[in-house]
């Protein structure tokens, strides 16, 4: 069983990385209307949020390790 520290960690790090794929191939890549300031912030801020489920996915596997040390 996935726990849920991973389970959303792997949920920030599937939707982050789909937009960023969104805006770098369909905004970004294209010709188009000028890219505004708000599409920038969310485009950033997809790469915070990116890292962060990083870091909830690799918390949870060390967590998941130490529980396995406690209990041999």
């Amino acid at each position: 069983m996935i726990s849920r520290q991973k389970l959303i960690g792997w949920i920030l790090v599937i939707v982050s990385a789909a937009y960023i794929l969104y805006f770098l191939k369909v905004r970004l890549f294209t010709v188009g209307p000028i890219i505004e300031k708000n599409e920038w912030v969310q485009f950033v801020g997809s790469f915070i949020t990116l890292m962060l489920g990083t870091i909830n996915v690799r918390m949870a596997a060390m967590r998941a390790r130490q529980r396995k040390g406690l209990s041999n």
